[in-house]
């Protein structure tokens, strides 16, 4: 079985900063892409950021130029670095990683149980 744990949510004032780390851990033998997702009160999940193993990274246009993802291979991590927080950003974030569980190129979508990150105007 594999866990991802989120921490490094909270309020913050707009304008402030904070940084989102998850950490996957249990049976894992390669993790490809690595992501951070976020919902909003009544709203479907929606993609923030993702990396892939390789570093190749996408993010939704609405953080472009104020957040940044980044991972550790070696130990299973990805956190998101978020600076100019908008009362927008205020929203339940969600990590994700696709985890190849066996070594036999078989992999298995998972999540977080979310961090609450509210930002005050």
């Amino acid at each position: 079985q594999v866990q991802l744990v989120e921490s490094g949510g909270g309020l913050v004032q707009a304008g402030g900063s904070l940084r989102l780390s998850c950490v996957a851990s249990g049976s894992i033998f390669r993790i490809n892409a690595m992501g951070w997702y976020r919902q909003f009160p009544g709203k479907q999940r929606e993609l923030v950021a993702f990396i892939t193993r390789g570093g190749s990274i996408n993010y939704v246009d609405s953080v472009k130029g104020r957040f940044t993802i980044s991972r550790d291979n070696a130990k299973n991590t990805v956190t998101l670095q978020m600076n100019s927080l908008k009362p927008e950003d205020t929203a339940v974030y969600y990590c994700n990683a696709d985890v190849d569980a066996s070594g036999y190129n078989v992999y298995r979508n998972y999540w977080g149980q979310g961090t609450q990150v509210t930002v005050s105007s």
